[in-house]
């Protein structure tokens, strides 16, 4: 399965890592490895995450409060948002 990011989504992840840099060398990496294999489970059983809205589908960035909405279309994963969960995500409804 190959797996895309919306703009958007790609953005939220490196704003998110630059965040955590900001905070502690190093941690940026460790960020971007989770979403990494958190992205990368999903893409490996996509059907097996829950359904949040239509088909459009969650998966949690392990050690972050973070999480990831995807579309599985075909044969490829496409990651809709990338959000922290204590914030109300209304735009990445409309990514689809």
């Amino acid at each position: 399965m190959q797996i895309r990011f919306r703009p958007q989504a790609r953005q939220e992840v490196l704003d998110a890592a630059d965040w955590y840099r900001q905070r502690m060398p190093g941690l940026d990496r460790e960020f971007l490895l989770a979403v990494d294999a958190a992205v990368k489970a999903a893409a490996a059983r996509p059907l097996t995450f829950p359904v949040i809205e239509e088909s459009m589908r969650r998966v949690l960035v392990k050690r972050f409060p973070y999480s990831i909405v995807f579309d599985v279309l075909g044969q490829d994963l496409i990651v809709l948002a990338v959000f922290h969960r204590r914030r109300q995500p209304i735009s990445w409804r409309l990514r689809k």
